[in-house]
């Protein structure tokens, strides 16, 4: 195939993931008052998005739009995640 029948292709990039949102700073200050630790938090966090991005329900109300780490900031705010003590 000759380079002059070439037509280079350039795909759009994929729309952003609720779960690739930035996480709302109210939200993680509020959190931060549950779970003092900060890479606690953040290993939470991780844990409770990576579930609901294999389709795990959300545990509180939230608007389609909302990304999936400030769903998981409002469970823990609301109590509904707990870290288990080992």
């Amino acid at each position: 195939m000759d380079a002059d029948n070439i037509i280079p292709f350039d795909a759009p990039p994929p729309p952003p993931r609720p779960s690739a949102a930035t996480m709302k700073n109210d939200l993680v200050e509020q959190a931060s008052e549950i779970v003092s630790d900060p890479l606690v938090l953040i290993n939470l966090v991780s844990k409770r998005v990576e579930q609901l991005n294999t389709g795990r329900s959300p545990l509180v109300n939230a608007l389609p739009s909302t990304g999936f780490a400030d769903i998981a900031l409002m469970e823990i705010i609301e109590g509904k995640i707990k870290l288990r003590e080992s």
